[in-house]
């Protein structure tokens, strides 16, 4: 099978590394040619490169899972300009993954502790207005790097929080924070700077890719991403929690329609017409399967108040992050959450992530894209996108000591497209909110009741 321009593929300077990795004994190396060719040994590829990577070389080869594990894989002469480009995104993924003289290591510190004080009813909200899909804010990064550090009381105000109930009950939560050094505020991330774009969303060549097929809709860690009834994305995180973006449940100002009887999309295959299994034509090859949403309906939504404008973070969308507990718990595989790493530690300094864009309707987009600028809170990057994506967990898969082996782990939620009027010159980006130690221990509690779960990230 012809696969790629060896002039593209071949001739990278990563390529040997690919062989060895992912070329069982049979293939061979690379040649003054700068052709290799080869059987792939998939096990070994998804051991070394994860899910997402053993779905896009399935389909730069247009090898079904159903093939037997040695899949041919040969470089020769020039071939469609799509292949390209997905098999350039496969070889490079793969090398950043690989190309760290050690395995990109989760860090292991010890969690702050935010715990409930008082609890407060409040009057309950009016759901106004419809569920906002994008995001806009007059903050940049550069404006966020400005802003004075929070103190104790600050940080106390953001993290306290609001829960509504599916009756219509709303209450207030006020935290106490507990084993958090303040002078790790101080500390900024190792910054690149972003570049100045026209107002678009996908950043040139569209670089996201449909998840097809139920091997990998229905299983790790595609099966993590859910649907929002509002219209956005969200993570699984839980047995019954899900994380998403407070701006698709709540506007700043009010709780938007639909947020009082919020559900939560799971996809699944639709059930098949037994006139089409009983075929007689078995020439023809079976049409692909369609796939429905499965709804749950949402118990509580927990809302932190440095989302809330007049409360307390006026500034942007360092909060932009809530967690919705559902009335039954499901029954899939969730994705552990994780401190945000600064984007140099990042494998490749790039994330990934997956979610239900509305250009692309019913069919779940995965995505992966360079780390650009960063604040403490908030990491830019030119992931492409469109509306309905925001609220998807970012992620990213390294190594945890602790349990010796390669883990994901959610450090992220991605808020949505930003533009910021910079004196007259707009400036754009894409935005993910990071999840910062005391963020985790707060959603962990939000999950798991209790703080003694969740001193390690």
């Amino acid at each position: 099978m012809l696969l790629a321009n060896p002039y593209t593929i071949c001739k990278l300077p990563e390529a040997p590394l690919i062989c060895s990795l992912v070329l069982t004994n049979k293939g061979g190396a690379c040649r003054n040619t700068g052709a290799f060719y080869g059987h792939v040994d998939v096990p070994r590829l998804r051991d070394v490169a994860g899910e997402e990577l053993e779905f896009l070389f399935r389909r730069a080869t247009s090898v079904p899972p159903a093939q037997p594990q040695a899949l041919r894989y040969r470089c020769a002469t020039a071939m469609a300009s799509q292949f390209h480009s997905i098999l350039l995104a496969l070889v490079l993924l793969l090398c950043a993954r690989q190309g760290f003289p050690e395995k990109p290591l989760w860090p292991l510190q010890r969690m702050p502790v935010v715990l409930p004080q008082q609890i407060e009813e409040r009057p309950p909200p009016h759901f106004l207005g419809p569920a906002q899909l994008e995001v806009t804010s007059s903050c940049g990064p550069e404006c966020h790097k400005k802003t004075p550090t929070p103190s104790y009381w600050d940080l106390r105000r953001f993290l306290s929080y609001e829960t509504l109930h599916s009756n219509g009950q709303l209450t207030e939560t006020v935290v106490g924070i507990y084993g958090f050094d303040l002078n790790s505020l101080n500390k900024s991330p190792a910054i690149e700077q972003g570049r100045s774009r026209t107002k678009r969303q996908i950043f040139g060549h569209d670089g996201r890719f449909s998840i097809v097929g139920r091997d990998f809709l229905l299983n790790y860690p595609f099966s993590t991403a859910v649907k929002l009834s509002t219209g956005c994305s969200g993570t699984l995180v839980g047995d019954k929690h899900v994380l998403t973006a407070a701006h698709c449940v709540h506007d700043g100002k009010n709780y938007v329609k639909g947020s009082q009887r919020l559900r939560v999309g799971f996809l699944k295959p639709r059930q098949k017409d037994p006139l089409l299994n009983n075929s007689t034509n078995a020439s023809k090859p079976p049409p692909p399967e369609k796939m429905k949403f499965q709804w749950i309906r949402v118990k509580r939504t927990h809302v932190p108040k440095g989302w809330i404008k007049g409360n307390a973070n006026d500034i942007g969308m360092d909060y932009d992050y809530a967690l919705l507990e559902l009335k039954k718990a499901h029954k899939r595989r969730h994705m552990k959450l994780g401190v945000s790493p600064s984007g140099k530690q990042l494998p490749g300094r790039r994330v990934q992530f997956s979610g239900f864009d509305n250009d692309r309707p019913g069919q779940l987009v995965y995505r992966f894209c360079k780390v650009g600028d960063e604040t403490y809170d908030l990491l830019y990057q030119h992931c492409d996108a469109q509306p309905g994506a925001s609220g998807s967990g970012v992620y990213a898969r390294m190594w945890d000591r602790k349990r010796r082996r390669w883990e994901r782990k959610v450090i992220g939620v991605f808020s949505g497209h930003q533009w910021v009027d910079l004196n007259g010159a707009p400036q754009e980006f894409n935005v993910a909110v990071r999840i910062t130690p005391l963020k985790y221990a707060q959603i962990c509690y939000w999950i798991k009741g209790n703080y003694l779960d969740c001193r390690e990230g």
